[in-house]
């Protein structure tokens, strides 16, 4: 095989896994999340199709996380009557930390686990790198932002949902 012939099969390798590698971006169909809620059923993000959603990765050992989840707790009710949804994916190994963590911060959405931490299917599907992650999805499951918070998120909601 020739040296050229050698170089482009390796830049096609290199670039195929690039783009496999690379995180869920906007403007992308959302990946399904299918996992356990603490009631133990499963929820499936596609089951929410029709509400904008906010996909938000967190674990109960991550400060920033609970921080969020205190903004969070504050603005799910403005807007959830007005089709908002979050669906929090929490990626701690151990269930009775997260299902803790949801008590006593209060969290009233939807929350499911993974409870394979960093190496779990949802990260590895996802790309998830660090935490706090957070998607907004549109009504028909398209990515449309990354990791808005406080008053980014509350506008962009005010713009798709209406105030």
């Amino acid at each position: 095989m020739s040296k050229a012939r050698s170089l482009l099969i390796f830049s096609i390798v290199l670039l195929l896994n690039t783009v496999v590698q690379a995180q869920v971006k906007q403007g992308y169909k959302a990946p399904e999340v299918a996992l356990p809620a603490i009631n133990g059923d499963t929820v499936k993000l596609s089951s929410l199709r029709g509400k904008v959603v906010l996909l938000d990765f967190w674990a109960s050992w991550c400060g920033p996380c609970r921080v969020s989840n205190k903004s969070l707790v504050k603005l799910y009710p403005k807007f959830k009557e007005k089709g908002f949804e979050i669906l929090g994916v929490s990626i701690d190994e151990d269930k009775k930390d997260w299902q803790t963590a949801v008590k006593r911060d209060k969290i009233s959405w939807l929350q499911v686990n993974d409870n394979g931490g960093w190496e779990s299917l949802t990260t590895t599907q996802w790309r998830i790198s660090a935490i706090p992650t957070s998607y907004l999805i549109d009504k028909d499951g398209t990515l449309i932002a990354m990791d808005l918070e406080g008053k980014e998120l509350e506008k962009a909601l005010k713009e798709i949902l209406g105030e």
